[in-house]
């Protein structure tokens, strides 16, 4: 099958709601479809996510009921579960270090201050704002910045709400990567924000300081799986040039 263009995946992409069950898809296409999401924009390049490709019938099973067995998750092929890392800071902050070390010597950068110009960011900037993630320090964090900002031209988003959001906006970009994805693939999704949090982290058995973004049902569109002609506000209520 030929892959679709950007625009005709844009136009073919809709809220799948229920899946036809004689047509199965490929898991392979589905893996490469989630690897495509890993290349999506990331703040910092911290990639703080993990993606669960569900395939076993007894996982989708139980995970279509915390999902309230809603149709898109009931009669879904495979599922997608983009989970957010933000406890993974650590790790990914040093994965981003050695990744520019490693440039150090294949460009011959050998001046220090150089070395250390360029790892400032990950050493020093990313540490003061993610230890932040703790709802004290990060009240005294926007305190502070509140504070700063009446001189100066500030990064306001430091509480520890702030970075959840960040967090989740990430995720969120890299799982349009992967839904776009597979509607050039002529494949279906629907993202799911209807379920049972807490059940689904015990299911996946992640750790309690992950969080489940959405729940992504695959799958072929049946004719009556599309609620209804496409529904938008007119363009011209939400586009402003300035």
């Amino acid at each position: 099958m030929k892959e679709k263009t950007v625009s005709e995946a844009v136009a073919y992409r809709r809220s799948t709601r229920v899946y036809d069950p004689e047509k199965p898809i490929d898991s392979e296409l589905v893996k490469e479809c989630i690897k495509h999401a890993s290349l999506a924009p990331t703040s910092s390049n911290l990639q703080l996510w993990e993606f669960y490709h569900i395939t076993s019938e007894t996982q989708k099973k139980e995970i279509a009921a915390a999902c309230f067995n809603q149709p898109a998750a009931k009669t879904a092929q495979q599922m997608v579960i983009p989970v957010v890392r933000m406890d993974l800071w650590p790790k990914r902050v040093a994965a981003n270090i050695e990744f520019i070390k490693s440039g150090f010597a294949k460009n011959k950068v050998t001046d220090p201050k150089t070395q250390e110009r360029a790892l400032y960011y990950y050493k020093k900037m990313i540490p003061h704002l993610y230890r932040g993630g703790t709802p004290i320090r990060g009240f005294l964090m926007k305190l502070y910045m509140t504070f700063r900002g009446l001189r100066k031209i500030t990064y306001r988003e430091v509480s520890a709400s702030d970075l959840r959001v960040v967090g989740h906006k990430s995720i969120a970009l890299a799982s349009q990567n992967f839904m776009m994805s597979m509607a050039a693939k002529g494949y279906d999704t629907c993202a799911m924000e209807g379920f049972d949090s807490k059940k689904l982290k015990q299911i996946l058995k992640l750790p309690a300081a992950a969080e489940i973004s959405m729940v992504i049902s695959c799958g072929i569109r049946k004719p009556d799986g599309i609620y209804g002609e496409r529904f938008r506000i007119p363009f011209e209520e939400v586009y402003f040039e300035r």
